[in-house]
């Protein structure tokens, strides 16, 4: 795997992780408005994220979240966890 695609790996990790914690806050707090507006900005980020990393990289899952490829499947290309 390549430096940059580790580097946008790890963004796609840390925003996931950050949508998730203001989702679980979000569900305890629901008049917080900065809470809100922050939870947002992020879930935009992170759909604009994954979208980046799949047009460079390839499909995140094999289903339900990329859109159609005409053109096999391009995660086979790239080697196995334990080939690496």
């Amino acid at each position: 795997m390549h430096h940059e695609q580790t580097k946008v790996l790890r963004e796609l990790q840390e925003l996931e992780f950050a949508a998730l914690e203001l989702n679980l806050y979000l569900d305890t707090h629901p008049e917080d408005q900065d809470a809100l507006k922050t939870f947002n900005e992020v879930v935009t980020r992170l759909a604009k994220a994954r979208i980046n990393y799949e047009e460079k990289h390839g499909p995140l899952l094999n289903f339900g979240f990329c859109a159609p490829r005409q053109v096999g499947w391009q995660w086979i290309e790239e080697p196995w966890p334990w080939e690496i």
